[in-house]
């Protein structure tokens, strides 16, 4: 788990300095625009919020409460993979050790009791 933590730190650092080098040396929509104008920028697009949307459904599993779960899926599609990192981060942490936990987050204990039958 100590990896785990260690690789979610790097990418929260990793996405904070894109984030900033994008938002102070860029122009958001007349560099979207350039990328949306490409085949390839379309396709990178397309990639990249297929993952949004199937890491979101892992988050919406795994919390309790879906009112903080539908705050982290916006946070998703509007910050990327910096609120990815984050939620992996702290998720980490709540697990306290456990993989379980961390997975399969309130759902442990029914899912473990579950697999007893």
């Amino acid at each position: 788990m100590k990896l785990a933590k260690v690789i979610a730190w790097l990418g929260l650092f990793a996405m904070t300095a894109a984030l900033f080098h994008g938002f102070t040396n860029g122009d958001f929509f007349a560099d979207g625009s350039k990328l949306l104008a490409n085949p390839w920028g379309i396709v990178s697009m397309v990639d990249l919020y297929t993952g949004f949307v199937l890491f979101s459904m892992w988050i919406v599993f795994r919390e309790s409460s879906k009112v903080l779960a539908a705050v982290w899926v916006i946070l998703m599609m509007i910050l990327g993979f910096f609120a990815g990192a984050l939620y992996v981060l702290l998720a980490l942490y709540q697990s306290k050790g456990s993989w379980l936990d961390f997975y399969l987050g309130h759902h442990k204990a029914k899912l473990m009791e579950m697999a007893k039958r």
